[in-house]
């Protein structure tokens, strides 16, 4: 009777584990999932994937860290529509983001391009391993460099003296 108890409690905590695992990511998806509303949707399936994947690429100015369409900002609804009409005026994706940066400036891509102002951004992780490695060499180098010199046979006869390894019963 005890042991059935027992098992029904550590069930129902394993049960209840389960659930609130489930709540928690469902929880964490589901903004993303209803950031993109019905109304906003275009009726040509090749056409809304275009755009789903183009505002998956730009960054949203309230958010910041998220795309415009992961989103539920105002400003986000606003270019995600901006987004569609462009790809439904026949604007190739180069050319709606071209249009995004000339009203917006760079921030709106989540990843910038590389041009001559981005160059330290895009090469500053290279740079640093670069360095790390090199500091790397150099340390053990130099650990082999400064590694002491064997002794001679002088210096061990008088080690052994010192240490007792040369006591006669």
């Amino acid at each position: 009777m005890i042991g059935s108890m027992e098992s029904g409690a550590v069930l129902s905590k394993r049960t209840m584990l389960v659930r609130l695992f489930a709540a928690l990511t469902l929880a964490l998806l589901a903004p993303a999932a209803l950031a993109v509303e019905p109304d906003e949707m275009l009726n040509d399936p090749a056409l809304e994937a275009r755009a789903r994947a183009l505002s998956q690429t730009l960054r949203c100015m309230v958010c910041q860290n998220e795309s415009i369409d992961e989103s539920n900002a105002p400003l986000a609804r606003d270019l995600r529509i901006l987004v569609r009409e462009r790809i439904k005026a026949g604007d190739s994706d180069a050319a709606v983001r071209d249009f995004l940066v000339a009203r917006y400036g760079e921030f709106i891509l989540l990843e910038p391009r590389f041009r001559p102002g981005t160059a330290l951004l895009w090469g500053l992780p290279v740079l640093i391993l670069l360095i790390a490695a090199v500091k790397i060499v150099v340390t053990v180098a130099r650990r082999r460099e400064a590694a002491p010199a064997p002794l001679s046979a002088q210096e061990r006869r008088r080690l052994d003296e010192l240490l007792g390894g040369n006591k006669k019963p």
